[in-house]
């Protein structure tokens, strides 16, 4: 665990995205679809059929693009919430916690509600979920404020006691009484349910809403005074403070607006997908889009694409198996695009090392042949 947490802090980046990294990440990627394609040669596949055959699992219907939008608006929420609080230079590492207590919280109350207006119902559980996110965001992000206590590992806990807890009302005190479900709250009326965009695909009208999020978060990240203050106060507290900005109060709110985020994102996939709450409403999505967000330095514009690029790589891989070639290929590529991407600052560092011995070389060699003719 403890150099699990090193490995994660150790991802924090403290510049911005520019020319130079993103050039690091062009290139990281086509390595690792490099690799990809070896370990496919290996095994005995042909790479080129892979890759067509994932972007084809991706992108060549419309169920596929469906599914593939879907899972880059989660991408993208997740990563957004963990790009929020990390401007104001807090971790939040608990958005799975929150993720499924939005979740709860949204199917409850809209199971109370049932009969009533969607147009009533709708907006409740909308709230009701990103304050039970907010809400538990908020523990850590005061202990750490207050108390100095570190987010990683509070967040890290606090994440499996909201998860076993949601498990416990599941299965105990608000467990449905239909027949065939094994554990999961009472089913919604169909009228609260996100309509469906595409046909047998999993994108719903709540991508409208996770746009205007997306673009809200973008606006006051880059565009506001606020977004100025959270940027300074992650960067360099001390001074921060000095120039009498609030830096704990905004470490408070920018926690809780990471975990409000995440709570919504819980209650998409009730009202989109599962029709009430389960156990499995999230299969780790917070930490993908942790990587996510950390690969683009936390930078909401880079983060939508981002979202979109690992939406393809998730939703393809599945295609892959149509042509024999496992899924798992696809891990195999993330995780060397993330190894490179966190190891980006010390080989570009090298990189400039060579080259400045490599033109002092050349400058000397220049100086000594002038001498001589001299």
């Amino acid at each position: 665990m403890k150099k699990t947490l090193q490995a994660l802090l150790a991802l924090r980046p403290k510049k911005k995205l520019n020319g130079e990294y993103l050039l690091s990440l062009g290139a990281s990627i086509l390595a690792a679809l490099l690799v990809g394609a070896v370990i496919m040669l290996v095994s005995g596949h042909n790479p080129l059929e892979g890759y067509r055959a994932m972007l084809h699992g991706a992108l060549g219907t419309q169920r596929n693009l469906g599914n593939t939008l879907a899972k880059s608006m989660t991408l993208c929420l997740t990563a957004l919430a963990m790009a929020v609080a990390a401007r104001a230079g807090i971790f939040n590492v608990g958005g799975e916690g929150q993720l499924y207590l939005g979740a709860i919280a949204s199917a409850l109350v809209g199971a109370a509600l049932s009969g009533m207006t969607p147009w009533l119902v709708v907006p409740l559980c909308l709230l009701a979920a990103a304050a039970a996110g907010g809400l538990y965001a908020f523990v850590p992000a005061w202990l750490k404020v207050r108390l100095k206590v570190n987010e990683v590992i509070t967040t890290i806990m606090l994440n499996s006691a909201a998860i076993y807890f949601c498990t416990f009302l599941a299965n105990g005190p608000f467990k449905t009484d239909e027949r065939g479900i094994a554990s999961g709250t009472a089913q919604l009326d169909a009228e609260f349910m996100f309509p469906k965009l595409i046909k047998l695909s999993n994108l719903t009208s709540a991508i409208f809403i996770a746009a205007v999020l997306a673009l809200l978060v973008w606006y006051v990240m880059q565009r506001t005074s606020v977004g100025f203050e959270l940027k300074l106060t992650g960067q360099n507290p001390r001074f921060a403070s000095y120039m009498g900005i609030k830096t704990g109060r905004l470490a408070l709110v920018s926690m809780v607006v990471s975990g409000a985020i995440c709570g919504l994102c819980g209650m998409f996939e009730v009202f989109g997908l599962h029709k009430r709450f389960v156990e499995t409403v999230s299969s780790e999505f917070y930490f993908d889009g942790m990587l996510v967000a950390m690969i683009m330095r936390y930078d909401p514009l880079g983060i939508v694409l981002m979202s979109l690029f690992f939406g393809v790589l998730k939703i393809g891989a599945m295609g892959m198996e149509t042509v024999g070639i496992p899924s798992e290929t696809i891990l195999i590529v993330e995780s060397i695009i993330i190894f490179f991407m966190a190891a980006e600052s010390g080989i570009s560092r090298a990189l400039r090392e060579k080259r400045a011995r490599r033109r002092a070389r050349r400058q000397s060699e220049i100086m000594l042949e002038k001498g001589a003719g001299a």
